[in-house]
């Protein structure tokens, strides 16, 4: 059987790879309604920098997944 910290590790990864596709999700769903071709719309920052909120935070999560992995399997033993 795998460890609890091996699969914690991974639960952690899939979740935090998982926020980043949503994130770009939003953000090509955003730009894909700008520049359609019937009704274009004028492109914005702000909602893009909303949009993509969740991406940098599964980047952070990423960069962290460690940490939060130890945590994880410390709580599920």
């Amino acid at each position: 059987m795998v460890d609890p910290f091996r699969g914690a590790l991974m639960l952690v990864r899939l979740v935090a790879v998982c926020v980043i596709v949503i994130g770009m999700l939003d953000v090509g769903l955003y730009l894909t309604k700008c520049y359609e071709i019937k009704h274009p719309m004028p492109v914005k920052v702000l909602p893009i920098v909303w949009n993509s909120v969740p991406a940098l935070i599964g980047i952070v999560i990423l960069a962290k997944a460690r940490a939060i992995a130890e945590w994880v399997s410390d709580k599920l033993e």
